[in-house]
């Protein structure tokens, strides 16, 4: 299909841009290079394994004659991967029109609406994208449960049945404005206990997450979270490289549930940086941005993350508020006096550049 754009266009306007991809259905990055109008995918062997033309006319991202490598059968990541080089070479740009799943039918994977002057064309929203699994998060590490009553768990606060946790690599993202990706996956305490103690024995974790403990101890702590379905620890990346050490938790059957009124699929976290190297504001929002994006496309009914940081801890406050956290309110624990945060997932995905 050729879309008919009108409208002038100069040599100052021409864009190049290049961005890594990291789909969802396969290992390893693809490159994305925009020169001009001319958007190709490639792979690290340099194949071309998607193509497109992107044209900015009147205020409006087009994306037109969109092609993808034969034989594959990923095509609507593939085209994921597209519309995000796209978004990428015109970040003030917030949606990016494509031809009708009729023409190309990947489309229907991805597009909310019909562009109501041009029906031939389908409307992809950057918030929309950003919430679909077809990038960043790994298939294959996931499995996904339907909603089923147990009987396992807190009494007064009975959770749905939750999954096991991931295996393998979980999440992967580009972060362009460091030049690194991130990446998720499970802590394995027989590979990991070594680092997990040298972290948690360092006096600036130690601080905060009071675990400067032996390795048999921490073993036995990591030991007993694998028989706990509410709660998994991860480690975090910066381009392979381990960077922290990350709890997710299902909130409602967590410490958290008793003092204010849970959704059942809402998510927490607690974190630390233990990579001295990787410390400093940048990094760290690039990693708090990460770990909310991936909570919200890990389960799509989770509405809301939420987090009780120390009330007293201000500089984790204002990286929540730089993330679409809002402050609730200040509670005690028994062992501390904590602030409520939630950042909505609706919110996030409008506010938050990713």
């Amino acid at each position: 299909m050729n879309i008919e754009v009108t409208g002038t266009w100069s040599a100052s306007d021409i864009v190049k841009h290049e961005s890594r991809h990291h789909l969802a259905s396969a290992d390893g990055a693809l490159t994305g290079r925009l020169d001009g109008e001319r958007l190709v995918i490639s792979a690290a062997d340099g194949t071309a394994v998607a193509q497109a033309d992107v044209l900015f006319r009147d205020g409006r991202l087009l994306v037109d004659n969109v092609s993808f490598q034969s034989a594959r059968l990923d095509e609507p990541h593939l085209l994921a991967a597209v519309i995000d080089a796209a978004l990428r070479g015109y970040p003030d740009c917030d949606r990016a029109f494509l031809p009708s799943a009729q023409k190309l039918w990947p489309v229907a994977a991805l597009a909310t609406e019909i562009a109501p002057d041009e029906p031939e064309l389908s409307i992809v929203h950057r918030s929309v994208l950003r919430q679909l699994p077809l990038l960043w998060r790994r298939q294959a590490s996931h499995t996904i449960y339907p909603e089923l009553a147990t009987a396992i768990g807190p009494q007064d606060r009975l959770p749905p049945l939750r999954p096991p946790r991931p295996c393998g690599a979980m999440y992967e993202r580009w972060q362009p404005e460091l030049g690194l990706s991130l990446s998720l996956r499970p802590i394995d305490r027989r590979r990991d206990l070594d680092l997990f103690h040298r972290w948690m024995n360092d006096g600036r974790v130690a601080f905060f997450w009071e675990l400067a403990q032996s390795r048999e101890e921490l073993d036995k702590y990591l030991a007993d979270q694998e028989s706990d379905p509410h709660i998994f620890g991860v480690i975090a990346s910066f381009d392979d490289e381990p960077v922290g050490y990350f709890e997710f938790y299902w909130a409602k059957e967590d410490r958290l549930g008793p003092y204010y009124e849970p959704l059942d699929y809402d998510r927490g976290w607690h974190g630390l940086i233990g990579n001295a190297r990787h410390l400093g504001r940048a990094k760290t929002l690039a990693i708090f941005r990460s770990v909310t994006h991936y909570l919200f496309l890990d389960e799509p009914r989770t509405l809301r993350i939420v987090g009780e940081p120390r009330a007293a801890h201000q500089k984790m406050l204002s990286y929540c508020a730089d993330v679409a956290y809002d402050k609730v309110k200040e509670f005690d624990f028994p062992h501390k006096r904590a602030a409520l945060v939630c950042c909505e997932r609706e919110r996030f995905f409008r506010e938050v550049p990713l």
